[in-house]
């Protein structure tokens, strides 16, 4: 999935968020990648750093990974272009849990051809912020 990638592709901040809520890329992801606001669940920050492989936003990535599994850099495949996503479940992950699961399936095309990714995301809190943990088996 991530490879090397110098450049950011950006969203036209009135355009619709990748990640599919229906609202504009500005108010919904482009807040929680510019830092403006936190993600108050598990799933938001899931979209959340689903837009930022589809807009190539590295730095929310990290920003965003738990310190024990973050890796120390990470370069995106320009190659790739995130279609959609799909929210297939959750457990846990709201404003007063501090651990939580989202299960999910995101389009990609690399290279002209169609492919998915399936996983079922562990999420926790790290100084009260949603963070990325890993991905269970």
């Amino acid at each position: 999935m991530p490879k090397k990638n110098a450049r950011s592709r950006t969203a036209a901040p009135e355009r619709p968020c990748p990640c599919g809520s229906g609202g504009s890329y500005a108010d919904c992801c482009g807040a929680l990648h510019r830092g403006r606001e936190a993600a108050p669940t598990a799933e938001r920050l899931m979209r959340s750093r689903y837009s930022a492989f589809a807009v190539g936003d590295a730095e929310h990535l990290l920003r965003t990974w738990h310190p024990s599994t973050r890796p120390a850099s990470l370069e995106l495949d320009p190659r790739q272009r995130w279609t959609g996503l799909e929210i297939l479940g959750g457990t846990g992950g709201g404003p007063f849990h501090t651990e939580g699961t989202v299960e999910f399936r995101a389009r990609f095309t690399e290279g002209g051809r169609a492919s998915s990714l399936h996983e079922n995301s562990r999420f926790v809190r790290v100084e009260g912020l949603w963070t990325y943990l890993d991905a269970l088996d």
